[in-house]
C-alpha cells in the first residue's frame, strides 16, 4: 500500500472517531442534529482554547473525558 493511502486511511479513521465522540457526548441529539449549532459550539470551545483560560480548560475537560471513558468501560465490563 502506498504511503498516501496509509495516511488517508489514518485520517479517515481519526475523523470517524471524532464524529463518534460528538455522538457519544450527545451533541447531535441535544442540538437536534443542527450542524450550524454544533459548529458554533466547537467555535466556542476553540475560542476558549485560544484564550487565557486554555490550560485550566484543558485540565478540566481532560479529567471529565477520562472519567466518562472510565465510567463507560465499567458499565460495559459489568454487563
Amino acid at each position: 500500500m502506498r504511503e498516501w493511502q496509509v495516511q488517508r486511511r489514518e485520517r479517515t479513521r481519526q475523523l470517524i472517531e471524532l464524529g463518534g465522540l460528538v455522538v457519544k457526548a450527545g451533541l447531535v441529539e441535544l442540538a437536534d442534529d443542527d450542524r450550524a449549532t454544533i459548529y458554533g459550539a466547537f467555535l466556542t470551545v476553540a475560542a476558549k482554547l485560544r484564550g487565557e483560560e486554555r490550560e485550566q480548560a484543558l485540565v478540566l475537560w481532560k479529567r471529565k473525558g477520562k472519567r466518562a471513558f472510565e465510567d463507560q468501560n465499567c458499565e460495559h465490563s459489568s454487563t
